[in-house]
């Protein structure tokens, strides 16, 4: 199938793509690797598309003090190979791996995954683990948001119609904390049936910050602060023992894919696979 008719409008600024969305029915189009397979089966029907791709300000990773800025139109192959990221934050690397293939991976966007808000994917769930903040410009100015207030359920964020997600900045975590992600997919490049991202610092061989997020196993990225202030003092050693109930109380949904059971007892797997390679990672001081 092809897209229902809608016109096509390409602003060069922030503030010509606010006023390109001043509109009953417009979408942002950036990357395009959701909305267009979407539009192609009539799924949604814009009558507007607004192409912010040539607003440049939006393609860069800037290190500002101890946080990082990813702008919205950053790609996820930009992202993987980027030397900051890779420096202070390299579990963003490790989790754009899993994202899709590579073609997609080079035209696909950091905003786009956020704003689509599937709760499988890898950014919204390093976002929420990384305790970032979501940039958004309005007809109002800006606003921030946090990633529990943003996601609100599959494929539904806080943003309005009239507003631009623009970028996410990522704070950046005390030297020797050690990072992780995994995830379990059917195939390679699907969505992950569930995924998991941890980052952890010792100080002599305990652990003084954890913190430890899922997908795929709510309607948004999960964070487990019962795990994680469990794991406040505690060895390397008793990771397996305090991960082993995490998924008791999480009601995941049941799909074509996995059933509510196969989730909750990859749960436990992957947080102990994560926190243990976060620890061996951290730089744990005396």
């Amino acid at each position: 199938m092809k897209p229902a008719p809608f016109e096509y409008l390409r602003p060069a600024t922030l503030n010509d793509a606010i006023a390109a969305l001043d509109h009953d029915d417009a979408k942002i189009i950036a990357g395009g690797q959701s909305l267009v397979p979407m539009m192609n089966f009539r799924l949604v029907t814009p009558e507007r598309l607004v192409d912010i791709n040539d607003i440049s300000e939006l393609a860069d990773i800037t290190m500002s003090g101890k946080t990082l800025q990813i702008g919205a139109l950053v790609r996820h192959v930009q992202a993987a190979r980027d030397p900051d990221l890779a420096r202070h934050l390299p579990v963003v690397a490790e989790a754009m791996a899993h994202v899709a293939h590579m073609a997609i991976r080079n035209r696909g966007t950091i905003g786009g995954s956020l704003v689509h808000a599937d709760p499988s994917a890898e950014w919204p769930l390093l976002v929420r683990l990384l305790d970032g903040t979501l940039e958004i410009l309005g007809p109002d100015g800006m606003r921030s948001a946090a990633p529990r207030d943003f996601f609100i359920a599959p494929l539904v964020t806080d943003l309005t119609e009239d507003e631009v997600l623009t970028g996410v900045t990522l704070p950046i975590p005390e030297a020797g904390t050690g990072m992780a992600f995994d995830e379990v997919a059917l195939r390679a490049g699907d969505f992950a049936v569930v995924s998991c991202g941890a980052t952890l610092t010792l100080k002599a061989g305990r652990i003084t910050s954890a913190r430890l997020a899922f997908g795929g196993l709510g309607d948004t990225p999960l964070r487990l602060p019962e795990i994680e202030a469990a794991l406040i003092g505690q060895a390397p050693d008793d990771i397996a023992g305090i991960v082993a109930n995490c998924a008791d109380s999480l009601e995941p949904n049941e799909d074509m894919h996995a059933s509510v059971a196969y989730r909750k007892r990859l749960a436990p797997v992957l947080a102990r696979r994560v926190l243990e390679r976060a620890a061996d990672r951290a730089g744990g001081t005396t």
